[in-house]
C-alpha cells in the first residue's frame, strides 16, 4: 500500500512539476489520468507503440498543459501510420509562442502535400528557430524544406540560393540535395552532379547510382542507364537495390525502376530527405527516431518498397522480430532477389525466436524455390551457415559459389577468405592455409586476412619471422585496430622478443581495455620481463571482466599462483 501511495505521489509530481501545466488548473488529473500517462510514456520509451497509443489517446484533454505528452503521441500517431490524426493533433496544439519541432513539422508536411507552399515555408522556418534538438535540425532540415517549397513553385534560383545557405559541414548533404534538385529542374549539370556523388571516394555513396539510372530511364536513355548500373556492379556488387536494378533492366522492367521514384515529384524528393535522416540515426542506433523518420518518408512516397529494409532492420536491432519479420515479408513481392533478402533475415529473425533448426527450414525452402541459383545465392547461404558454426554445410556452399563464379572476379578472394576460416573452424588446417594464402596471392593487403593467417601460425608456433612482417603490414593498413596490434605483440611474445611484445600490447589494451584476451597476453609480456606485481594486477582484472571465459580464468589463477613456467 504504501509502494501505491509512494508511486501516485511521485507520478504526480513528474506531472505537476512540468511548468507547462501551471497554464490550466482546471484539468482534473485523477488516478486513471495519471496511470494512463505513466503507461503511455513507458510504453512509448520501449517502443510498445499499440499500448502507447491505447494509452495516450485516452488522454488528449491533457494537450495544451503538457508538451512531453505531445511529442509522444505525435511520434506514436507517425509510427502507427495515423497520419491524418498526426496532422490534426498538431494543428490542434500549434501555439505560436511554443516550439515543437514535430508539431511545426507536421503542420508543414500536410500544407505541402496539399500543395499550399506558402503555409508549408511559414512552418519549415520555424525549424530553424529550434536550437534544443540536434546537429541535422537547427541549420539543415529547416532549409532543405524550404527549398523544396520554392522549387515546387517552380522558383529554381530561389531554390538553389536556400541550399547554399546550408552551412559546409554538411557538404556531403548538401551534394545530395543539390543532385536532386538539378534532377528536378532537368538542368544540364544533372548527370555531372551524380556522377561527382557517386565517384566521391571518402563516402559510400553506391545509392545514388540507382537515382543516376532512374534519371536517365526517365528520359528514356536506357543504354545510359544500363551502363551506370553495370559499372557501379563492378564496384559494388552487394548492393541490393542496384542488383535489382540490373534485374529489371535486363527483364525489360523500366517501369518498375520509374515507379519506385520520380525526380520530377517535389514529394518523391522531400522522402528521400528524411530517408537519408532516418539512415543517419540508424547508423547511430537511434532506431525509434529512424523509425518516424522512415515513417515520414514512406507517407511522402510508399511507392518505394525498397527502403523499407531499413525499417525492417531497425525493427530487428530494437528486438521487435515479429515487426520486423511482417516488414521483410512485406517486400518479397519486389523480385525474387528481394524476396531471397528476406528469407536471408527472417531466417536470422527464427534463430532469435525459434531455433537453429528452424531457421535453416526456412532459409532451405527459400533456396530451392531459386530457379538458377548463382555463386551469390551459394555465397550467402554459406556466410549464413559460416554465422551458426555449421562449417561443413558452409564450406560446400562456398565451394559451389567458387565453381560459379569468374575466376577474376573481384569477390573471389572473400569467397577464399571465408572458405579458409570455416577450413580452420572445422579443424583442417592445411585446406585453411591454402585458402589464405591463396586469397592474400591475389588481393595482397587485405589487413583481416593478413592477421588471420599470421596469428594461426603464431598459435602454432610456426613461420614466425613471416607471421611478424604479415603483421606490421597488416598494422600499417589499420593502424587502430587491437586485434590485430594484440596479434603482433603476441607474435613477438611467442618470438621471445618481449621488449616490443609489452609496447604492443599496451597499445592493444589501450584500444580494447575490456578484452580479457589481449589483457592475459599484455600481462604475460609483463611477467617475462619481471614486472610480476603489474602483472598479477592485470590478471586480476581479467578475472573480474564478465566476457571472460571460464577456461582463460581457470588458466589466469595458476598463473597467478605459479607463474609462467617458461620464466621458472
Amino acid at each position: 500500500m504504501i509502494k501505491k501511495i509512494f508511486l501516485f505521489l511521485f507520478l504526480t509530481s513528474i506531472l505537476f512539476n512540468d511548468l507547462s501545466f501551471a497554464k490550466d488548473r482546471k484539468i482534473q488529473y485523477t488516478n486513471e489520468t495519471i496511470s494512463d500517462y505513466f503507461y503511455g510514456i513507458v510504453s512509448a520509451s520501449k517502443n510498445e507503440t499499440d499500448t502507447a497509443y491505447q494509452h495516450l489517446n485516452k488522454i488528449q484533454f491533457i494537450k495544451d498543459s503538457h508538451s512531453n505528452f505531445n511529442v509522444k503521441f505525435i511520434h506514436t500517431l507517425i509510427l502507427l501510420e495515423k497520419y491524418k490524426q498526426a496532422f490534426n493533433f498538431a494543428k490542434s496544439v500549434w501555439s505560436e509562442d511554443n516550439y515543437i519541432l514535430e508539431v511545426d513539422l507536421l503542420i508543414g508536411l500536410d500544407f505541402f502535400i496539399k500543395k499550399n507552399y506558402s503555409k508549408a515555408e511559414k512552418h519549415f522556418k520555424r525549424l530553424n528557430d529550434l536550437q534544443e534538438y540536434n546537429l541535422f535540425f537547427d541549420d539543415f532540415l529547416g532549409n532543405v524544406l524550404i527549398g523544396w517549397t520554392r522549387a515546387s513553385q517552380n522558383k529554381q534560383q530561389e531554390s538553389f540560393e536556400i541550399l547554399n545557405k546550408i552551412p559546409e559541414r554538411y557538404y556531403n548533404l548538401k551534394q545530395i540535395q543539390n543532385s536532386f534538385l538539378q534532377c528536378y529542374f532537368d538542368t544540364n549539370e544533372t548527370q555531372n552532379s551524380f556522377v561527382k556523388l557517386v565517384e566521391d571516394e571518402d563516402y559510400s555513396f553506391s545509392r545514388y547510382n540507382f537515382f543516376l539510372a532512374n534519371y536517365l530511364l526517365h528520359k528514356n536513355e536506357n543504354e545510359k542507364a544500363y551502363k551506370v548500373i553495370i559499372d557501379s556492379r563492378k564496384k559494388h556488387f552487394s548492393n541490393l537495390l542496384i542488383k535489382q536494378t540490373e534485374n529489371f533492366i535486363l527483364n525489360k522492367k523500366i517501369k518498375k525502376i520509374k515507379n519506385f521514384f520520380d525526380c520530377k515529384n517535389p514529394k518523391d524528393n522531400m522522402a528521400e530527405i528524411f530517408y537519408i535522416l532516418a539512415n543517419l540515426y540508424s547508423t547511430q542506433n537511434d532506431y525509434k527516431l529512424s523509425n518516424f523518420y522512415l515513417k515520414i518518408s514512406f507517407l511522402l512516397n510508399d511507392k518505394f518498397i525498397p527502403n523499407k529494409t531499413l525499417l525492417a532492420e531497425n525493427f530487428f536491432y530494437q528486438q521487435k522480430y515479429n515487426l520486423s519479420k511482417k516488414t521483410y515479408n512485406s517486400i518479397k513481392s519486389i523480385g525474387p532477389l528481394y524476396s531471397w533478402y528476406a528469407s536471408k533475415n527472417i531466417s536470422l529473425i527464427l534463430l532469435k525466436i525459434a531455433d537453429k533448426e528452424a531457421s535453416i527450414k526456412n532459409l532451405k525452402n527459400d533456396f530451392n524455390l531459386l530457379k538458377n541459383p548463382n555463386y551469390e545465392h551459394y555465397y550467402e547461404l554459406a556466410n549464413f551457415y559460416k554465422d551458426i558454426e555449421y562449417y561443413k554445410d558452409s564450406i560446400k556452399y562456398y565451394t559451389l559459389a567458387l565453381e560459379n563464379i569468374e575466376n577474376n572476379h573481384a569477390l573471389v578472394p572473400k569467397i577464399l577468405d571465408r572458405r579458409g576460416t570455416s577450413y580452420e573452424r572445422s579443424g583442417d588446417w592445411d585446406k585453411a592455409e591454402n585458402d589464405l594464402e591463396k586469397s592474400l596471392k591475389i588481393l595482397p593487403d587485405q589487413p583481416h586476412v593478413l592477421n588471420y593467417l599470421a596469428y594461426s601460425w603464431v598459435e602454432k608456433r610456426i613461420h614466425l619471422e613471416k607471421a611478424i612482417k604479415m603483421l606490421l603490414k597488416a598494422t600499417s593498413l589499420r593502424k587502430n585496430d587491437g586485434y590485430i596490434i594484440d596479434s603482433l605483440g603476441w607474435a613477438y611474445f611467442v618470438n621471445k622478443n618481449y621488449i616490443d611484445a609489452e609496447k604492443f600490447l599496451q597499445k592493444a589494451v589501450e584500444l580494447m581495455p575490456q578484452d580479457p584476451v589481449i589483457n592475459d597476453h599484455y600481462a604475460d609480456a609483463l611477467w617475462m620481463l619481471d614486472k610480476s606485481i603489474q602483472a598479477r594486477y592485470v590478471w586480476k582484472y581479467v578475472l573480474g571482466l564478465e566476457s571472460a571465459e571460464q577456461k582463460l580464468k581457470e588458466n589466469i589463477n595458476q598463473k597467478l599462483i605459479f607463474g609462467i613456467k617458461e620464466k621458472l
